[in-house]
């Protein structure tokens, strides 16, 4: 079952003896786990009936004794192993026997990064006990946002103002569930969070620094650009990191002009390259694709290519030095760009 569509639920659900959370995605194990609890405790103290053990260094004995104790002023026992991977995969048998025959009185929460169909203790689980806590993709994200804000703030986001916040925060739907708070405190009893509430409260993540390191390439100023990239890198972050949304956004410009040269228009081209449709990000990328050229445009992979090689050990230049020459082809200008 998908974390989303369990979350989703409007009544609660029957507790199953036995769940595993999979995924990487923090924020939804958590909330999942939160659900959990409350549906198997119902309004006990958690303090007297949830039991979170650490995964690394735990016998199977501790946790199967630990779910066959009788809960004291609760409905039943949940023990929580997190993470859990490593006490899976070394107890996987004890975990096959205790599935077929759980203990009564108790539920176990197995919060694991995978869970494969393929294996026997899979397999005896039902959907409803396999959570998938996976995010969205990122094209999903918006909308997702568009909905958390609306069922958990009451407040409308608008779509353009979902898709501003996306960019500017990145995927981590954590980061963005508190800037919905945010925000949602910030507009009070207005209702509605346009862009522009989004543009002035909403904290900056690298991504947004290096969409603003591309749209000062758009706007022909250089050495702007060099400017914020210098920053980037005086506060410690990686090359490799910075690399990540630049190679993002390079690659949509790629995607947008193959597609304006096999002649499709300048909306459509955008569309089909995953570019937001909030009109700054419209504008900002129209003016990238001005300033770039077809003539630099089709190179923009083999740049890539070359740099994601070279940052990783094939070119014997500093990283930092190797995106910094990457930056001065992108931002100078059309005419002597080689």
């Amino acid at each position: 079952m998908d974390a989303l569509a369990y979350l989703s639920k409007s009544s609660k659900s029957k507790p199953q003896p036995v769940y595993a959370l999979a995924g990487d995605e923090d924020f939804l194990k958590r909330r999942v786990r939160e659900m959990i609890v409350a549906n198997a405790l119902g309004d006990a103290d958690p303090s007297f009936s949830l039991t979170v053990y650490p995964g690394d260094k735990l016998d199977f004995s501790t946790v199967q004794n630990d779910l066959k104790t009788l809960p004291f002023l609760s409905p039943c026992r949940v023990v929580s192993v997190e993470p859990a991977d490593k006490f899976v995969t070394e107890n996987r048998p004890a975990l096959e026997k205790y599935v077929a025959k759980p203990a009564t009185s108790g539920v176990l929460i197995l919060d694991v990064k995978s869970f494969p169909e393929t294996t026997k203790l899979a397999k005896a689980l039902p959907d409803a006990a396999k959570i998938s806590c996976k995010a969205p993709y990122a094209n999903k994200l918006a909308s997702w946002c568009i909905e958390w804000a609306k069922a958990h703030h009451g407040k409308l986001l608008k779509a353009d103002a979902a898709e501003m916040l996306v960019e500017m925060v990145g995927t981590s739907m954590g980061l963005l569930d508190q800037e919905i708070e945010k925000l949602a405190t910030s507009v009070g009893e207005k209702g509605i969070i346009t862009t522009a509430e989004v543009d002035s409260l909403v904290g900056r993540s690298r991504s947004a620094d290096v969409f603003r390191i591309l749209d000062a390439v758009g706007e022909g100023k250089p050495t702007e650009a060099l400017n914020i990239l210098g920053e980037l890198f005086e506060a410690g972050e990686d090359p490799l990191a910075v690399l990540g949304p630049l190679t993002s956004q390079l690659r949509r410009l790629a995607s947008a002009a193959r597609q304006i040269t096999l002649g499709q228009s300048l909306g459509p081209a955008m569309d089909a390259a995953g570019v937001p449709n909030f009109p700054r990000a419209r504008q900002g990328f129209e003016k990238q694709l001005r300033h770039l050229g077809m003539r630099r445009l089709d190179k923009l992979n083999e740049w890539l290519l070359d740099i994601n090689l070279g940052v990783k050990g094939g070119n014997s230049l500093p990283p930092k030095l190797q995106v910094e020459r990457l930056l001065v082809r992108l931002a100078r200008p059309r005419e002597t760009a080689q």
